[in-house]
């Protein structure tokens, strides 16, 4: 009797990418908090490197299998790989030697951006209102205010966002 053929069996050096891939962008997600598909290969997470209310971590799952971890409150890609037991090199798969690719336009799509920011922004109206009421902000909030405004920054420099004036 022939034995069914082993559906784990992995055919050519493209399915074996893409089944690395998939089984570390599944790792990766599994250790971070609060993730959410955002569209096509993309989810948002809490960034497990600073104590994250909001999900500020865009993660991406490239056609070539690369993936790509931003965390737009300004955490650096080791300090995200290492609070989750990773490597920087666990976000490439291995490909051959002669093989180039070429650096992503646009990393994160826009709606990721936006809504790594939206946080931000709010902070940002909240300053605005207490200004407006006469009322002055504190070192503690002036601090805060500059943050937020670095990490919008951050955002649109991660999202491929150039401005010319």
């Amino acid at each position: 009797m022939k034995s069914a053929p082993d559906q784990t069996r992995i055919e050519s050096a493209r399915d074996r990418a893409h089944f690395i891939t998939h089984s570390t962008v599944d790792v990766l997600l599994s250790r971070l908090d609060r993730v959410k598909r955002t569209g096509s290969g993309t989810w948002s997470a809490r960034c497990p490197a600073h104590d994250d209310r909001g999900p500020s971590l865009a993660v991406r799952e490239l056609d070539d299998g690369r993936i790509l971890v931003h965390c737009f409150a300004g955490c650096d890609v080791h300090g995200v790989l290492a609070a989750v037991d990773l490597n920087i090199s666990d976000l490439f798969p291995p490909r051959s030697i002669a093989h180039s690719v070429k650096p992503e336009r646009r990393p994160f799509p826009a709606a990721d951006v936006l809504r790594a920011v939206a946080f931000e922004a709010l902070v940002v109206a909240a300053a605005a209102v207490a200004l407006l009421a006469g009322e002055p902000l504190t070192t503690v909030d002036r601090e805060r205010l500059i943050l937020a405004v670095s990490r919008i920054q951050s955002a649109l420099t991660a999202a491929g966002v150039t401005y010319h004036g």
